[in-house]
């Protein structure tokens, strides 16, 4: 039903070491069809499709997969039951085993035409407007935590203390400079500076529409032992979404599958309360301008304006931070003007030797090459020559690679020789 997944999978925030905060907003259960906030005729049509997948249900089990407490369940069973459209097979307890009679599986049918959705009840536009502006982050961060955050990667003081300021403030990051130094590694692990969770939704309704929220390949689920939580919320780590050079501007607005009849929310959506990256910018199919025209509303005043398929617009919030990269000139990818409303601009700059050497060393371990502190030299200025006098951050780890491929051909141990790696630095680069 997605028209594509992220480019690049979320890297998971490395949190184990500290306990993270619950949710600022935890929603209590529903009791009722009033305290559920979304239209009965929805609830009806969810149950009966519900009923004509499963076939054979009961109280217990239509509970667990609507997410609803067994009490809404039972009134939709006694309103159902009095028009006919439920069958009782027999009782186990205090519950029953029920079906669709001939009626409700026509009525059903009829319902599915318009919708396929078969997941959890849908919470509001208004409470999950609600809970995002509960949950915007209070960020407290200095250096040392920063460094903590970050510390599976080698980073310059210097550059910690420009990304700091600018994930206190909340607002957009423009990372820039040579390809290669780290600036999509950077950007997906600074969702490690939260310490806190946050719930989301399965689906919203918006005018009887079910637009779904909870995406599995960004949102990780976090499981709280005792919690009295309403279930249709998922409790979560803040997100963090990389979309690469595919997107176009059509991907930020909703998607609308005609087979299935369900929205799927944008990512700036399944972003929210978390971080968006958008890398390579500047290299997709629509125009810097375009996206930059497209973003501004919902960077400026933290709302989106989406339209359902018969042109019903709403209004949803926006409360994430957004990250562009890009290892072209900012001066060539927006004026002035456009540059000013990203307040914060980071150049990542190519590492120095002290730093190629540590990074070097740090990937010889992980990929278990061999050598001394001297192979670390060897292979900076072998790339300084070869690289055209500049060292990026990539090339440690692109060099060990190459060194182990080469033992894999050759069927031998790696070999850190001089002549081996100035081989492997020679696969590596392009000759001019």
């Amino acid at each position: 039903m997605n028209r594509f997944q992220p480019t690049i999978a979320p890297v998971l925030p490395k949190d184990d070491r500290a306990e993270l905060r619950p949710p600022a907003y935890e929603p209590e259960p529903p009791r009722n069809f009033e305290e559920l906030k979304v239209s009965h005729s929805l609830l009806w049509d969810l149950m009966l499709r519900h009923l004509r997948m499963q076939g054979s249900s009961s109280f217990r089990s239509l509970s667990g997969t609507m997410k609803v407490s067994t009490t809404i369940v039972q009134l939709l069973f006694e309103e159902m039951r009095q028009q006919k459209l439920l069958h009782v097979k027999g009782s186990e307890g205090f519950d029953y085993s029920f079906e669709l009679t001939d009626s409700g599986r026509r009525l059903a049918a009829e319902r599915s035409e318009r919708s396929r959705y078969t997941g959890p009840v849908p919470v509001s536009l208004d409470e999950y407007s609600h809970a995002v502006r509960l949950q915007i982050p209070n960020l407290r961060i200095n250096r040392a935590a920063l460094k903590n955050a970050l510390s599976d990667l080698i980073v310059p003081d210097s550059l910690l203390d420009q990304l700091g300021p600018a994930l206190v403030s909340q607002r957009s990051l423009f990372l820039y400079g040579p390809t290669g130094n780290g600036k999509t590694s950077y950007s997906e692990r600074l969702t490690r500076v939260y310490q806190d969770l946050i719930v989301i939704p399965y689906a919203v309704e918006v005018d009887g529409q079910i637009i779904t929220i909870y995406d599995p390949v960004v949102h990780h689920k976090v499981a709280i032992p005792g919690t009295n939580l309403d279930a249709r919320w998922i409790v979560c780590r803040r997100p963090c979404i990389t979309v690469g050079g595919e997107l176009v501007t059509s991907m930020l607005d909703l998607n609308f599958d005609q087979t299935s009849g369900i929205y799927v929310a944008p990512f700036q959506v399944k972003a929210n309360n978390g971080i968006l990256v958008i890398d390579d910018f500047g290299r997709q199919v629509s125009s810097p301008r375009q996206l930059l025209n497209r973003c501004m509303t919902p960077l400026d005043r933290r709302v989106d304006y989406l339209s359902l398929s018969y042109g019903t617009k709403f209004e949803v919030p926006i409360e994430l931070l957004v990250v562009f990269s890009t290892n072209l000139n900012p001066a060539d990818l927006a004026d002035d003007a456009f540059l000013r409303r990203i307040p914060n601009k980071v150049y990542v700059a190519d590492v120095d030797d002290h730093s190629f050497d540590l990074i070097f060393q740090r990937e010889a371990t992980r990929l278990d090459v061999p050598g001394e502190e001297m192979t670390a030299q060897i292979v900076r200025e072998l790339c300084r020559l070869h690289g055209g006098g500049s060292l990026r951050a990539c090339y440690p780890g692109d060099i060990c690679r190459i060194l182990h491929w080469i033992s894999e051909y050759e069927g031998r141990p790696i070999d850190v020789e001089k002549s081996q790696l100035e081989r492997a630095v020679q696969l590596y680069f392009a000759r001019n």
